[in-house]
């Protein structure tokens, strides 16, 4: 990597004229910019002033010394990031280990070799010029994820309408096809299947990118979750029938929450939706509702393939990462469940599963109920 040297700047700490004026010369015919100082009182002038990227540093200075003053640099928020290279006499293990110990990066012995002292600052200045390398280039990517994540919520919002309106328009046609011949029947609960589906996957992402801008704004309010659930029921009917399963309701009324109506959706629509998908043809999903001292706590029961508890460990580590935005790095597998547990949890409730293979699953959670005092 090719560095310019001349824009990089150098602070000579050294109490003889002769050695700073020897340093000096020797660094700016190699294109540095050169700063100098002979005591401490004159480094901290210059370092007040000026961007200084590495400190040559004489161990003896008069009344104080470099290490002292090393360790007082490196107590400094603007100066902790400055390699100091100690020029000093001494040599014995003990000054060397010191110098390291009070911040220092290298040491050169005096008398000094002219082309290893250079090698020594070029290296430290090689350091800096690839960690800055490094930040800018973590930086066009942070950028580039926020852009990345601003499309997709974009995106998602844009596509989010319509297929709600398709999915509307499929409610209403699976309800009039029930008294329609088998064929027209099917294949518009299999529409109704498709555009509830896609409707889930668009919230889910629209959430999770609104979510990861710090975008997404909570509006909770008080709400019977009996009446919101079977709501949510009855639009997933449809998808249950493709499979011919049946939904069974057990259901405790008069339990309200304060919550976000359509998080709440998207957490019972995300947690059916993978009920139905993984239950077998011709079985049973249970609902369960009910109180639990000061919770309400919903169950939702399937009987189907169920998890082994080497997928549930996975699904564990991918679902509960806390504060990470990343359950997409599997092919989009556990976006739906990374939805239904951050925000249970960001409304200070609990969300859980057990499975067991071939026997079934069950995913719930538990949520505070509303006090009388709280807003409608």
């Amino acid at each position: 990597m090719e560095i310019d040297f001349s824009l990089y700047n150098i602070l000579i700490v050294e109490d003889s004229e002769v050695n700073l004026f020897m340093l000096k010369g020797i660094l700016e015919r190699e294109s540095f910019h050169v700063f100098s100082a002979l005591d401490e009182s004159s480094a901290l002038e210059t370092l007040k002033k000026e961007r200084i990227d590495l400190i040559l540093m004489d161990v003896m200075l008069g009344e104080t010394n470099g290490y002292d003053l090393t360790i007082q640099l490196k107590s400094m928020e603007p100066y902790q990031h400055i390699p100091v290279i100690f020029i000093t006499h001494l040599r014995s293990p003990e000054d060397v280990v010191r110098g390291f110990d009070s911040g220092g990066v290298d040491y050169v012995a005096k008398p000094f070799n002219k082309m290893e002292l250079l090698q020594r600052i070029k290296h430290q200045i090689r350091l800096i010029a690839s960690n800055q390398t490094i930040s800018r280039q973590t930086e066009e990517l942070k950028e580039a994820i926020l852009n990345r994540d601003r499309m997709y919520a974009i995106l998602a919002h844009d596509l989010r309408s319509p297929i709600s309106s398709l999915k509307m328009i499929f409610n209403i046609l699976s309800v009039q096809a029930e008294t329609a011949a088998n064929g027209y029947s099917d294949m518009v609960n299999t529409g109704n299947d498709i555009a509830e589906q896609l409707f889930s996957v668009l919230d889910n992402l629209l959430k999770w990118t609104k979510s990861s801008l710090g975008m997404l704004s909570f509006i909770p309010q008080k709400f019977d979750l009996n009446d919101l659930m079977l709501g949510v029921v009855e639009t997933l009917l449809p998808t249950a029938k493709l499979k011919n399963i049946q939904v069974d309701l057990d259901l405790q009324d008069g339990l309200e929450i304060f919550f976000d109506v359509d998080i709440m959706k998207s957490i019972l629509r995300n947690l059916l939706i993978n009920a139905v998908k993984f239950s077998h043809s011709d079985s049973h999903i249970k609902l369960h509702l009910y109180q639990d001292q000061d919770w309400a706590v919903v169950e939702i029961i399937d009987t189907g393939i169920g998890m082994n508890m080497e997928a549930q460990r996975q699904l564990q580590q991918q679902i509960f990462s806390q504060d990470v935005v990343t359950p997409m790095r599997q092919q989009g597998k556990g976006l739906g469940l990374w939805v239904v547990y951050h925000f249970i949890r960001s409304h200070h409730g609990e969300f859980f599963f057990e499975s067991e293979e071939h026997v079934g699953s069950k995913f719930g959670f538990k949520v505070k109920l509303a006090h009388d005092d709280e807003a409608l």
